[in-house]
This record gives C-alpha cells, structure tokens and sequence, in this order.
C-alpha cells in the first residue's frame, strides 16, 4: 500500500502565528501530531508520505501515487478539507477520514469513502482488519474510550523538523470539567486517561534521539486533569529526565485556572521545564462563567491566579470570549480592564460560537436560535446563533476589545506588565543560535525601523535591559507576537 497522510491548511488565526514565524524562518508553529501518530498504527510494511499543506503544497503527482488517502482537519480546516477531498476524487483515489470535525458531523462530508471516527485506537484496527478481507466499511465508531497504553510513538520520520516551530506530544486525554460549549468532553471523555510515565518518557526520548531541541507543546485538553498522578508519578520522573539531560526541551501546555491553587504542581512543572500554558479565562463575569458551567473559574481572583502562576514561571496565554447570554452591557470594557491588568499578552479574545456537539449547540439548536456553519474560528467576526445581546452592539464591541488591546500603545503597556510580574523559573544558561539571532535582527529593521509604531519597540528593549535584561528575549518574542495580533485584528 501506498499511504498518503494529508493535513489541509490553515488559515490565517490568531493561533497560526504566520507572519510572528517569518521572523524564524518556519512555516508552521506545530505538526500534525494525530497524523503521525496514526501513521505508526499502520502495518510497517506500508509505503507513507505525509503532506502537510502549511510546510509544502499538496500536488496532484502525491496524490496519484497513493492507494489511499488519510485525511483529518478540524473545524477550522473546513475548506481546505473538502478542496482535498474534491482533488482526490477527481483523479479516482479513495479518501479515508477521521479526526474532531468529521467525528462531531460526518453526515455533512461528501467524498469521503470511509470514515474512522472517535479515537483510531480502536477504529483504525477495525478498518484496517476489514480492508485486508476487501470488505471495508464506510464508517466506523465505537463509544469506548481507549486505554492510551494503545498508542504507538509518532512518526518523527515522516516530519520535515525545521519548517516547526514546536513538537507536540500527548501524555493524556479527557477533561473532568464540562464547560457548555467546549467539544472535549463529547470527543474524550470527562475521565482523564493518561499515558504511564515510562510510556510518556519513551517518547520524548525518541524525539530527543531523532534530534529534536527547543519547544515541544504537550497537547493535552487540559495536563492537570489528573493531579495526582502528575505529581506523585509523571512530574517528578520528569525533573529526573530533564536535569540528565540538561534540558533539550521548554514544554508549554494546555491547563485550568486551578493550577495556581496548588504550589507544589506549579513547582514542579517548572521544575521539568515547562514555562508556558494556555489557561481558559473566558470572562471575568461571575453570571456568565456560571452560564456556561466553567465552574473551574468561579469565586476565585481571577487576576491574583494568574499574577500567581507568572511569578512562579509560568507564562500564560488566555481564551477570553464574549456573547455569553449574561453578558452585561459594560463586559467590553471589563474584558479590557482585565487583560490589561493581568499581564497576559497573548489573549486570544473571540465571540462564543456553538461547535456541534457540544452542550451549547445543542441547547440553542433546541431554542430555534442556530443560524449557520461555523468556521472554526471564533475570531472571524462571525456568529452561528443568534444572541441576546443587540447583534450589532456585540460585533461593535467585539472589535473594540481587540483595537484596545492591540492598539500598540496598550499592547506594550501589557508586556510590560507582564515582564514586571513574571519570574524566570528556571535560570538555565541558554546558547544562543542562529535562528534566536535571525529574528532579532529581523525585528530591529521590521519593527524597530519600518515599522511606524517602533517608538513603542524601543521603549520597551530600553526597559527590559535596564530593568530586567535576562528578560530580553522574551521581550523581543512578545513584541514579534505583536505584530501578528495586529495584522489579525486588520484582517477582522
């Protein structure tokens, strides 16, 4: 067999850093992880190429060399998805998918021929046992949630490495929060699985032997989901792991507000080498964080947990959304005040959309208030439900948070807020390469000469060698990541 793996196209979102990687000289912040990961589940004998549509364009020649197709993509993929699909039936080949979005609605995908959904721990084995009979099904699903102890180590093999920004890896899966409109509970779970220790430590070695130093995102729905295990078990194997090896590694992550409750958990993933997580705020209105059933978030400082988690070296990037159904009137101005306040620099802020699936589609299909197809992105400007909130009023205000905030003026003032804050948790003595040197000198002629607001660049390097100079690069990267924000909110 001759397999090809294709993972369709971003498009430009806040997420995708396209123009921030310029400045490195990469054409992708992370690879398709499930892709390779599936790849290791087929038979060895099987001739694979993996064709990620972000590094390099997908040809017509790929596609007729392969016997099949394996096609994934999430929500936000929708497009490039289905122009995959069209080309690969145009010249005949059959096409097998799988992943979040064709799990969540496979009914609204012509073209396909067999569908894998769910996890391919246990589906993938079912197809691929009926295709060696030549009877295969067009779909195949289960209710099970598989043991992780099932899953292969990723392909690295089949990734083009310098064209990433980051590795991904998984150490595990579910989440046992229930937020109204998130898809993960309904895609794994509410019961964290997780990978051993020994199982998880084996892949980062592989990916340190294959080569890999720098960033390596840990995927998962949320990391802390289960506690305990993390510290009595993982963590501290991790420190070991790390410390012998003198840290090839940063891991940035996925996690909820509740790891700054626990000293000990925040300890010891900066212990490991982790400095970096995403953290759902959403919204500092007590009606609507308990609309949506982010109880999580709830009668807590919001702004004294993340000052918290910065001062023990954990950089946190936010989820913030508003059109909530409890939104009131002044929550733009709120959300400002908030993201301003707390430091966090990059505050991904977007209106509410109903994935399907989740509990949310659900309750507003029930009320007659769906109204369309969502993108997959909730920073496009558009809804997929009607709101209680004046249509025009939210869309007015949508936008005069992210002028606010990636206004350059306010956007400095924050990452300066965050660099007085934040507490470098792991003074590791750190070789410079070319690449940290490409987009230094890139940012000076980029945003420091011709860019119109470079005054705000200078002031800010100013203050960071006087003040904190062992902060620069984190300076200079904040202020990269700024200009992508900016181009984003032109777009919008």
């Amino acid at each position: 067999m001759n397999i090809l793996l294709v993972y369709p196209e971003t498009p430009v979102t806040f997420w995708s850093f396209k123009t921030a990687l310029k400045f490195v000289g990469k054409k992708s912040s992370e690879p398709p992880l499930g892709l390779i990961t599936i790849a290791a589940m087929l038979p060895a004998e099987w001739n694979k190429k993996l064709i990620d549509m972000n590094v390099r364009p997908l040809t017509d020649a790929h596609i007729r060399w392969a016997d099949y197709v394996f096609l994934t993509g999430m929500d936000v993929h929708r497009a490039s998805f289905e122009q995959v699909v069209r080309r690969c039936k145009a010249l005949n080949k059959k096409v097998v998918a799988g992943g979040p979005m064709v799990t969540a609605e496979y009914q609204e995908f012509s073209g396909v021929d067999h569908f894998i959904l769910n996890e391919a721990e246990i589906t993938l084995p079912m197809f691929l046992e009926d295709l060696r009979k030549g009877q295969p099904k067009q779909l195949y699903s289960t209710a099970e949630f598989p043991d992780l102890s099932l899953t292969p180590i990723p392909q690295w093999d089949l990734l083009e490495t310098k064209k990433y920004m980051t590795m991904s890896v998984q150490y595990s899966r579910g989440c046992p929060f229930d937020c109204e409109f998130c898809a993960i509970t309904m895609l794994n779970g509410h019961v964290p699985r997780t990978k051993s220790t020994e199982q998880f430590l084996a892949e980062l070695e592989s990916l340190y032997r294959f080569g890999w130093r720098g960033n390596v995102f840990v995927v998962d729905d949320n990391f802390i989901g289960n506690k305990k295990r993390l510290k009595n078990d993982l963590l501290p194997a991790l420190v070991q792991w790390s410390q012998q090896r003198n840290y090839p590694f940063s891991f940035l992550t996925e996690a909820s507000v509740n790891l700054a409750d626990d000293e000990k958990l925040m300890q010891l993933m900066v212990q490991a080498g982790f400095d970096h997580a995403f953290i759902g705020i959403e919204t500092p209105d007590e009606n609507s964080l308990a609309e949506c059933g982010k109880k999580q978030n709830r009668n807590r400082d919001l702004l004294s947990s993340v000052r918290r988690l910065h001062r023990h070296g954990l950089r946190i990037s936010g989820g913030f959304i508003v059109g909530f159904d409890s939104d009131p009137e002044n929550i733009f101005e709120r959300q400002v005040r908030f993201i301003q306040q707390s430091g966090i620099v990059t505050a991904m802020v977007g209106l509410l959309n109903a994935a399907p699936g989740t509990r949310l589609f659900r309750r507003l299909k029930n009320e007659g208030r769906l109204t369309n197809v969502w993108s997959g992105n909730n920073m496009d400007g558009v809804l997929n439900f009607i709101p209680k909130m004046d249509y025009r009023k939210l869309l007015d205000g949508y936008r005069s948070i992210l002028r606010t905030i990636y206004d350059p003026a306010e956007y400095y003032r924050r990452v300066i807020t965050f660099l007085n804050d934040f507490q470098i948790g792991l003074k590791l003595p750190r070789k410079v390469t070319l690449t940290d040197l490409r987009a230094f000198v890139k940012s000076i002629f980029v945003l420091g000469i011709a860019d119109k607001n470079r005054k705000y660049y200078w002031k800010l390097l100013g203050y960071c060698l006087v003040n904190f100079p062992e902060k620069l690069s984190i300076a200079v990267t904040m202020a990269i990541y700024g200009l992508h924000f900016r181009k984003l909110v032109e777009r919008i």
